[in-house]
């Protein structure tokens, strides 16, 4: 009687150890990467005012359009983690290939459509007259940059399908420190102003693309893999995305009407709004890390046919995305006096973040159970019921956002509709996790 739960125990330990290992480098990694626009605003921002606007638009436009594709990562773990847990490192390491070259042609188109009409874009973005100049620059010469971001996106989602997130840690921290060094001697040591920062970013990025490649150009040495570009193979990991694709768009079109009713509440609103977003997206960060491992782990066990160790490390990290939850709203409750004064000193922008703040707060659990389910999803590479669902969740929150402005509840109102949103998520992950769909074996879906 007293084996039974013993076993349970080391179970646990094992999946603890595995989450652990996997998911904090990987909180390392997502937070190095918001430190590049971080540098690049800080050195930039002491050219100019109109040379800190520019660059405010051109990194929005190039966030996102880097957002976009973060499938890239998503799919090509998946695949790559169910080949693992098969035993068949080759086949894992053509996989990771296939998701390489298909971010290098999306790359290659991106810049295609970036650079004859970058000054449309920046236009569309509504960037003063001043700014523009700026924007346009630092954003012809940052597109040149967007395939090597998108090809570290593909090899992370090869290293973390490999149970390897220590690796894309040290790549991050490094690109970092590089961009950094080299904004500062091309803005200034050059004189090259804005286009310095852009030169400089892109450098980076490229060197990252390139320390990735070579770890995986030796991985498929090593296992006798082709680096050959082969049709099929990316046509299968663009397949095997697309659903992430429309996942991914919906979470963005959520995010964006968020941003535009608070944009109609007022000045103090839209202000808190902002502040508040920042956070959410930081806090989303450590829950996402789990996500990560989630998706690495889980192909794993299903790549092995062990669908009863796939059930279980969900079970498992379900409950670590809702400690971590609970543990991130308390730190969100106790630190918000020494938070908002970090970012405001208006009494009216602080009054009307504390009671969103303190929804975001209790919302964290939820979160927690929304992105490990998520990831666990991801790594079953069940993409299309994540594609449906998210589908699902927009048209919920759309009339709830929408008639804030209506019914009243100002900033509190509308991260109740984005509360609402996290629910409606929650419920559609756990009714797929608990009817055992997801849980299809083998080295391929």
């Amino acid at each position: 009687m007293t084996q039974a739960p013993a076993a349970t125990r080391a179970t646990r330990r094992q999946h603890d150890r595995e989450i652990v290992m996997l998911a904090v480098p990987a909180f390392g990694a997502l937070v190095a990467e918001p430190l590049f626009v971080m540098a690049d605003s800080a050195i930039v921002g002491h050219l100019g005012t109109a040379q800190l606007a520019g660059l405010g638009v051109a990194s929005a436009l190039l966030t996102t359009a880097v957002s976009i594709f973060v499938f890239l990562a998503y799919a090509t773990t998946a695949a790559v983690a169910r080949r693992v847990g098969a035993g068949d490192l080759q086949a894992a390491i053509r996989q990771g290939m296939d998701g390489i070259w298909l971010a290098l042609l999306i790359g290659a188109t991106v810049i295609a459509v970036v650079l004859p009409s970058a000054p449309s874009l920046i236009d569309l973005f509504g960037a003063s007259d001043t700014a523009a100049p700026y924007a346009t620059t630092y954003l012809r010469i940052s597109s040149l940059g967007i395939p090597a971001m998108l090809i570290v996106l593909a090899a992370t989602g090869v290293l973390r399908g490999l149970q390897n997130t220590k690796t894309p840690l040290y790549v991050a921290i490094s690109g970092f420190v590089a961009n950094a060094v080299l904004n500062v001697v091309l803005v200034y040591g050059a004189d090259l102003g804005i286009a310095g920062s852009a030169w400089g970013t892109v450098i980076a990025q490229w060197g990252m693309a390139a320390v990735y490649l070579v770890v995986v150009v030796r991985g498929a040495r090593r296992h006798g893999a082709s680096l050959a570009p082969d049709a099929a193979g990316i046509r299968a990991s663009a397949q095997a995305g697309a659903p992430l694709l429309v996942r991914t768009l919906s979470l963005r079109a959520i995010l964006l009407i968020a941003t535009a009713v608070a944009a109609r509440l007022g000045d103090a609103d839209i202000a808190a709004h902002q502040i508040i977003l920042s956070l959410w997206s930081l806090l989303a960060f450590a829950l996402d890390a789990i996500a990560i491992a989630g998706q690495a782990i889980i192909g794993r066990y299903l790549g092995a046919d062990d669908p009863q160790g796939a059930r279980a490390v969900c079970r498992r990290m379900v409950q670590w995305g809702i400690a971590v939850g609970v543990v991130l709203g308390l730190l969100v409750i106790i630190s918000r006096p020494l938070f908002l004064p970090l970012f405001t000193s208006d009494p009216t922008v602080k009054d009307t973040a504390l009671p969103a703040l303190i929804m975001v707060a209790l919302s964290q659990p939820i979160c927690g159970v929304v992105f490990v389910l998520d990831g666990v999803l991801m790594g079953a590479g069940d993409g299309p019921y994540l594609a449906g669902a998210m589908l699902v969740t927009l048209a919920v929150f759309v009339p709830a956002a929408l008639l804030v402005p209506t019914f009243g509840g100002g900033l509190t109102a509308v991260w109740a509709a984005m509360t609402l949103m996290m629910a409606v998520r929650m419920l559609t992950l756990l009714l797929r996790a608990r009817s055992g769909r997801w849980v299809v074996t083998g080295a391929t879906r």
